[in-house]
């Protein structure tokens, strides 16, 4: 499909610093003045004659999206334009966040979008190391813009036949590279891994205890889960949140790696059981937030197995390297669990949010979470109503994830998603031998990493002349946070910094965008060794 010429001049029409958003050309030769600031929101669709009022307004709007993605993606622009929350609060430049009885008009509401942006984060931008989810995909971006437009719930196949059809075919596709059968398998797309891990010891407790759905807590013994001191905290969350209580977790000791001690794990088992408690979960995860972490799984899943506890894989950020011929036997053993967390929002790069729950056992999310609401899940209608997946899930209205991930999938391939997450796993054995060949900076464990996180010191002249001990690591564990803030300030670039178990304040990079290059891998270690002798010269 062409872009019409008058398509082509709109999208050229970018007002990037304030002032009226109009055009004044029309193709045909006629004047059109779109004066957004005489126009408000009852002035476009749905109200009458209001098309051609609601296609500028979504082309300068386009137009403002354009011009962020291009400059998201130019190295030379910031990161961010850092400002306090006092700062923002207070209001910049006429930027305000406050709300007014009257209207605004569209001109200051499309300049409220373009102030939305340039104050936050470009996560695309190929300099930033911040957070698991980076990059921006454009037929991700595209898919996304088409659900909203859809604006449709995914609970029946009676208002979403093709999202329904499409989460499907998903699925089997999922399972087929876990390892699972096409006969099993089930799965629901969630808001995020958190909420993915919750299904885990949902689905598991219902599993072993059904009478729990009906009866409530008074039907089951004292629970324990176990998982690793390195997994996320959304497994004690979910323990608070499903009334089994976060002190019922057992937290198993990991090895200088972070990854889960099996030895340990049948120990923290018998401890549980010593104390009264029935052990019934055990959580395994295949990339740790912080270190990129991968437990044996098969060594925990022969645990499971001898001891008849569910075995979930939290494989939030993990599950990518399924999708690399060259990586995926880092998670062999993963088609033994009973469930598996996966968010496609990171290492595939699927624009936020995208996170899903796959189970092994086919219907235990609907006998779990079915409540057969009338008004809903009628069983008479003229289709196949197994379609209606909407009772497997604990909310009732969905977001639309599945649509971003499907088109994704149809622009890329399998490939095109095996060649991305080598591309960032290379990024981080690059970053990882630069840092060995560095005396002003020090690996938190010298052994290549498996995912593509990366942990480091950086030391200044100062610091890396102290003797081993408790001053220098105080001395220490103030340098990431110092380099940071000013890092914020200026704006250039971003990496997160954390503590861990004794371990003092580190830099972690990780990589999931596959815009990033070497050279922005130089530049992130260029920056921290200038701020760090500015700090501490």
């Amino acid at each position: 499909m062409e872009i019409k010429q008058d398509d082509r001049q709109l999208i050229s029409w970018s007002k990037q610093d304030g002032g009226s958003f109009e055009n004044a050309d029309k193709p045909n030769g006629q004047h059109l003045a779109s004066d957004f600031s005489s126009l408000h929101s009852k002035d476009l669709l749905p109200a009458k004659n209001g098309e051609e009022v609601t296609k500028h307004f979504l082309q300068e709007l386009l137009n403002i999206l354009l011009a962020y993605i291009s400059k998201s993606l130019n190295r030379s622009s910031k990161v961010l334009d850092f400002h306090h929350p006092h700062q923002l609060k207070e209001g910049l430049e006429g930027f305000s966040l406050e709300l007014q009885d009257q209207p605004d008009n569209l001109e200051q509401l499309l300049v409220d979008c373009q102030d939305t942006l340039k104050y936050g984060v470009k996560t695309a931008h190929p300099c930033f190391f911040n957070q698991l989810s980076t990059g921006l995909d454009i037929i991700g971006l595209a898919g996304e813009w088409v659900t909203s437009t859809a604006n449709t719930n995914i609970f029946t196949y009676e208002i979403a036949p093709v999202f329904i059809l499409m989460e499907d075919i998903i699925f089997k596709k999922m399972h087929s590279i876990i390892g699972w059968s096409e006969k099993e398998g089930d799965g629901i797309f969630c808001p995020g891994g958190t909420m993915s891990n919750l299904y885990s010891v949902l689905l598991a407790r219902y599993h072993f205890f059904p009478r729990v759905k009906t009866a409530g807590m008074l039907a089951l013994p004292p629970l324990a889960l176990l998982t690793s001191t390195h997994s996320h905290f959304s497994i004690k969350k979910s323990a608070a949140v499903l009334g089994i209580g976060s002190e019922s977790v057992f937290l198993v000791k990991c090895d200088e790696r972070g990854k889960m001690i099996p030895k340990e794990l049948e120990s923290s088992i018998r401890t549980a059981k010593s104390k009264g408690l029935v052990p019934f979960y055990v959580n395994a995860t295949a990339g740790t937030t912080v270190y990129g972490a991968i437990d044996p799984l098969n060594d925990i899943a022969d645990i499971c197995e001898r001891f008849g506890l569910w075995m979930h894989v939290d494989a939030a950020w993990g599950g990518g390297l399924l999708l690399s011929k060259r990586h995926r036997m880092k998670l062999q053993g993963i088609d033994r669990a009973s469930s598996i967390t996966w968010n496609p929002h990171k290492m595939m790069g699927v624009p936020l949010q995208c996170s899903v729950i796959l189970v092994q056992k086919k219907g235990l999310l609907q006998e779990c979470n079915q409540l057969c609401a009338e008004y809903l899940f009628q069983p008479d209608k003229h289709y196949d109503v197994s379609y209606d997946t909407g009772d497997k899930s604990i909310q009732c209205g969905r977001h639309v994830d599945i649509f971003k991930l499907w088109l994704m999938w149809k622009a890329k391939g399998s490939e095109g998603f095996e060649s991305q997450v080598n591309h960032c796993l290379e990024n981080a054995e690059y970053l990882y031998y630069k840092l060995k060949s560095r005396k002003d900076f020090q690996l938190v464990f010298q052994s290549q990493p498996e995912h593509s996180n990366v942990c480091f010191w950086y030391l200044p002249t100062s610091v890396r002349n102290m003797p081993p001990g408790p001053e220098r690591d105080r001395e220490l564990h103030m340098v990431a946070p110092k380099i940071k803030a000013k890092m914020m300030e200026e704006g250039m670039t971003m990496i997160g910094y954390q503590p861990l178990g004794d371990k003092v304040n580190f830099f972690r990079c990780v990589f999931s965008n596959p815009a990033t290059q070497k050279e922005d891998v130089d530049f992130l270690l260029d920056e921290i060794t200038r701020l760090g002798r500015e700090l501490y010269s």
